[in-house]
Formats: structure tokens, sequence, C-alpha cells
């Protein structure tokens, strides 16, 4: 007779409520050691919530929790890092102003009460990131690392602690290309030291391409597991949203109207005496999606702030349609016509304090429409949520929820909703479906496309090239603060793009004459001079 193989972690029957919601339905859930488990779900399927509930975060309403065959009570954090267990969030539970070494010595129980060794925890902090292929400065502060680096110090941090589960919600969603490809390295390795890894995603080709088992949630149940081997896209997504997805939208051919957005010479200036922009001149025209393209970090924050008035350009100018927002504030902005969807939702996007129906009319409850002799029309802002909010699919109880309450990829389903109603001439979007889930992610794909069919200008920064590429009539290439490429989606190859975003000039060819039109054929690629 075959044994048994006992899980490492089984969770019965997790029931989980929030006001008016059921986050957790009676899940079953069971992780191997030496697994990566993916949990795969839309925003607010129950992901999250299930896994904060295994470590202590959120007391569970109904259910059981066995660790290594035994049930145990998991009442805190500090109880799930006893047993073994840590959690690396979407939102870094890091001190910025403290180094990488405090960060990790934080909270950790010591035989000296009074100080802690951080000279014991630098040489062990060496040792396991050199353990797992990367380099990490003890003496670091973390306000200055990247992302990718702030997300290798909650892993160290977690391995610190002796743990043999690491939960991993939505890891990649802050991440570039490259720091993904980093990540799942590092996945890898803890497998090989036998050590367990839950990967929270609703990103499809990562959950194939990283996990052993796959598990998914749908309206807070388990609709299905099963091995990565044997799934396929097109299944999972079924499973996952309950009906099919479109991987490619339709696009209609361009009917592009006269040039909207326009910037001329843009440049800015830090306090530092680098220029993040140096002679930035574009335009966007009605009808016409544009696609910023490459690595994040060259520019495009300080290009798309500039344009939503958050922040001041030194030289330049920028014309809404005539109208000249150069320098205005971000009111003046919107009252010319263009609406902002912000790469950081949280920061820019949202009020997470105020619900979600103040928040829906954040940028126009000044307006007569939700305005009579200023007091708010409460019960036309209460029907224009809710339709936004069945339009959308976004999972809330009712328009009174606080939007900080909500799951990360519901908030940007909010910012986008509100971005759009607005009907703007010109709409700069930002990471427009970053967090979001395969369905969401189609259905806002979908709306950029009926805003250009409409007539908007629509200016698209995105780090997925593929999204860059399918949705975008033209494409902008910018690395070191310039456009180094201006380019039609079909006419270079994705290999030349990423020459362009990585620094190489091109010799272009057969450029058209019209510059807001331009279409270029790449010739052969230089080394850009140092």
């Amino acid at each position: 007779m075959q044994d048994v193989i006992q899980p490492l972690v089984r969770m019965e029957g997790i029931v989980k409520h929030f006001p008016g919601v059921k986050a957790n339905d009676g899940i079953d859930l069971d992780i191997n050691s030496g697994e990566v488990h993916a949990l795969l779900g839309e925003n607010g399927a129950g992901k999250t919530t299930l896994m904060r509930v295994l470590v202590g975060l959120y007391k569970m309403d109904a259910g059981k929790i066995c660790w290594k065959g035994q049930e145990v009570h998991i009442s805190s954090a500090a109880r799930a890092g006893e047993l073994g267990i840590g959690m690396v969030h979407q939102q870094f539970s890091l001190i910025p102003t403290f180094t990488v070494a405090e960060n990790v010595a934080f909270g950790t129980r010591t035989n000296r009460p009074f100080r802690t060794n951080l000279e014991a925890v630098g040489r062990a902090i060496r040792e396991l990131a050199a353990g797992y292929g990367f380099q990490l400065d003890p003496q670091a502060y973390v306000q200055n690392l990247s992302v990718g680096a702030r997300q290798r110090v909650e892993i160290v941090k977690i391995l610190y602690r002796n743990a043999e589960l690491l939960i991993l919600d939505e890891p990649s969603s802050v991440l570039t290309p490259q720091e993904v490809k980093d990540l799942f390295r590092v996945v890898r390795q803890l497998v090989r030291d036998q050590r367990s890894v839950v990967f929270i995603s609703h990103k499809l080709d990562e959950v194939m391409e990283i996990s052993d088992r796959i598990t998914i949630l749908r309206d807070g149940r388990v609709v299905g597991t099963l091995p990565t081997e044997a799934a396929t896209p097109k299944e999972l997504s079924m499973l996952m949203v309950g009906r099919e997805v479109l991987f490619t939208l339709q696009k209609n051919p361009l009917h592009k109207g006269r040039p909207i957005l326009k910037a001329e010479g843009l440049q800015s200036n830090r306090g530092d005496g680098s220029r993040p922009l140096k002679d930035i001149s574009f335009g966007v025209c009605a009808g016409e999606i544009v696609g910023i393209a490459g690595v994040a970090g060259n520019g495009q924050e300080e290009l798309v702030q500039i344009l939503a008035g958050l922040r001041r350009c030194s030289k330049g100018s920028i014309h809404v349609d005539e109208t000249d927002v150069t320098n205005a504030t971000p009111q003046q902005v919107m009252s010319a016509g263009l609406s902002y969807i912000p790469a950081d939702r949280r920061a820019s996007g949202l009020v997470l304090q105020m619900n979600v129906r103040d928040n829906m009319i954040l940028r126009d409850y000044s307006s007569p429409t939700f305005n009579h002799r200023g007091f708010i029309r409460w019960g036309k802002a209460k029907e224009f949520t809710n339709q936004l909010i069945q339009d959308y699919g976004i999972r809330v109880a009712s328009e009174t929820v606080e939007v900080g309450t909500l799951s990360g990829g519901n908030q940007q389903k909010v910012t986008v909703a509100r971005e759009l109603s607005r009907r703007p001439k010109v709409l700069v979007a930002d990471q427009p479906t970053m967090g979001l889930d395969i369905g969401a992610t189609e259905y806002v794909r979908s709306k950029l496309l009926a805003e250009r069919d409409r007539g908007t200008a629509i200016l698209l920064v995105s780090t997925e090239l593929s999204e860059i590429l399918s949705l975008s009539d033209r494409v902008l290439v910018m690395f070191g603060g310039e456009i180094v490429g201006n380019v039609i989606p079909g006419q270079v190859s994705v290999q030349e793009i990423g020459l362009m975003m990585a620094g190489k000039r091109l010799k272009l060819t057969g450029e058209a004459e019209d510059e807001e039109a331009a279409q270029v054929h790449v010739a052969e690629a230089e080394e850009e001079p140092a």
C-alpha cells in the first residue's frame, strides 16, 4: 500500500466574511513541501484574504488549519512566523529610513534585549543573498533601493526567520521584466532548498512558467486544482472568469483626426542637476493611441506627471486642443479636457479613506451633474457610481464601502472607471492594467480602443511591451529621457524595439514627412555613444 504524503499545510472549510461580502466561502487548500503552488483568480476572488488568514492577519469565521498534520491556531503574524510561515505583501512592510539589516532584525527575538548585533545580522543577510544568487548591502537604506531590491529584502527577512513556507502576493506587479526573471530564479532555488512557495497571481503566463500546481478561486470558492503541466491558458481563463476570454481584441482601422495633445521641447531638472527629460517633442491626434515604450526609469514617470500638472517642466510647452496648459494646475489641465490614470493608484489615483462613491465623483463633484447651488446631489452620485460598478465589474458590497478596503485590482478599476467616464479629449493612461486580472484587463483594453474610436487622443504608457504593441497605432521609444524611436507596430520587430529600449541608437530611413504619423524602418543598430 502506497504511503499517503502529508501536506505541509491543509486548510479546510475556510470562511471569512467582511461587511456585505463573503470573501472566502468554505475553501479547502493543500500545500505540499517543496512545491510552488499558484493561487489564481480574478481581483476580489479571495486569494489574498485566504493567505492573510493563514498568516494570522485575519481571523477566520469557520474552518481549520493543519500544519504538518497538526491542527494549529494562528492568531497573529508572529505565531505564523514561529511555525515557519511568512508572507511578502503587495505593499511592502519595510521602514524606509531603516537600513536593510535594521529592517531584517526588526521584530526578531534576541538574547541581547537592549541591543541587536547588526554586524551578525549583516553577515547572515549576505550569506542568504549569496545563496540565492543576488547581492544585498545590509548597510543600504531601504528608501534608496529599487522596488526589486526592496522585494528581495522582504524575502530575506522571511528567510532570516527560517520560514519553510513563503507566500508571495502578486510579486511581479511592481517589477520590470528583468526583475521578474530574477524573482523566478530565486523561487526555483527556494524549492530546491525544500521550501514551499505560494504564488498569488492573476497572470496566466507567469503561473504557467513558475508553478507546479494551480488552485483557481472564483467568487471566494475553489473551482479547480490541477497540475500545471496539465493546464492550458484557455482552460485556466475559463475557470477564473467563468467565460471565454479574448486574448486578442478586435482593433478597428485608424481614423486619425487633428492633433489634440502637443508637447514641444519638454525638459525637466532635478535638484542634483540631472535632467530626466531632454527636449521631448511629440503629438497625439484625435482617434489615435500613441504608446510609450521603455524600461522603467527612463523619463516616462516625469513625462506623464508634467502632462497631468503634477510636476513642472523647466522648458517647453504643452497644449491640449489649442489650450496652453504648460505648468498648469491639475484642475486647469482637467478643465482643458485631459484625464489621467496614474500608475500608483494608492498614492495618486484615490483617497483611500473615502468611499467608492466619493472617489468616483472626485474629479467632477462641483459640476452641475453632481452639484446644485453648492450642495452635492447624492442621489445622482449614487446612481452614477452604481452604474460604473456594474459596467466595470467592481467587486464591492455597496458604493459606500471605503475604497482603501478593496483589493488592488478593484481599486484600479475605480480609477479607470472614473477617468474614462469623463469622456476626455485626451487620456494619459500610465499602466492602466497594472494589477488587473485577465478579465478586467480585457475589459479595460477594450474600453481604451472604444475611446480611440470615439475620437479621444490617448497616450499609453506601459511596461508590458505586448500591451503597447497590440493597442498602439504608433510607438515612441524612450531611453535616458529622450525619444529614440518613433515606429509603427508591425513594421519593426520586437527585437528592434528592444534594442532602442536598451539604449541603441538606430539609423532610420523612410521617415514620413508628417512627424505625427512618422513611420520608420530600422536599417541597422549602433551602440549609443557614451
